[in-house]
């Protein structure tokens, strides 16, 4: 396995969801490098247990190493001046999907707090929220979603550059909280179409 901070963090991520009892959609997950801009991304889904491979609710988590941060990061680790510590720039997308019907945004973002538990010195900022309507290619209607997403930057203090093992600890609140917010929106109380139902 590659020794990285930036693995590490995907690791103690992925320990902090599975230690709420979340499941991840294996297929969801990908890691990726822009071989242009050398961005490198790391990107999954969890779901609520015993939802199984269509959730109701659902959260997109991703997670960007970039290139700028790689260049902090070599010249802390060559002992050399940075003039801005590195950051991991973290999203996450809450999912409610499968409605038989449209759902006033409101009732969502009600449920939803401004902001997260906070991640190292700071929490994910409240942002943006999508409704979207999906279309067979008869253009038969297959259900309604929103989104509602999250976004900010994590910055490695030096502590936890130097011992990865600290990022369990800034990391761990993360896990519960992105459970309780699925919890929230599972209780909503919206009519969802029936799992692998043919349109």
């Amino acid at each position: 396995m590659l020794d990285h901070v930036f693995t590490d963090a995907i690791g103690a991520i992925r320990d902090a969801l599975e230690t709420a009892l979340l499941e991840r959609q294996a297929f969801e997950e990908r890691f990726q490098v822009d071989v242009l801009l050398g961005d490198t991304t790391w990107e999954t889904t969890y779901s609520l247990p015993g939802e199984g491979i269509e959730p109701h609710v659902q959260v997109d988590i991703t997670m960007m190493w970039a290139t700028w941060a790689q260049t902090a990061y070599r010249s802390w680790y060559l002992s050399e001046a940075v003039d801005e510590p590195p950051r991991i720039a973290i999203s996450l997308s809450f999912r409610l999907q499968q409605m038989k019907s449209r759902l006033d945004p409101d009732r969502v973002v009600t449920v939803l707090p401004q902001q997260s538990v906070d991640i190292g010195a700071a929490p994910l900022q409240r942002q943006t929220s999508r409704i979207e309507l999906e279309f067979d290619q008869d253009q038969t209607e297959l259900g309604w979603s929103i989104e509602v997403s999250y976004q900010g930057e994590y910055e490695l203090p030096e502590s936890v550059l130097a011992d990865g093992s600290e990022l369990d600890e800034q990391l761990s609140d993360l896990g519960g909280w992105i459970s309780s917010m699925l919890i929230r929106l599972g209780d909503i109380g919206v009519e969802h179409l029936p799992p692998n139902q043919d349109h």
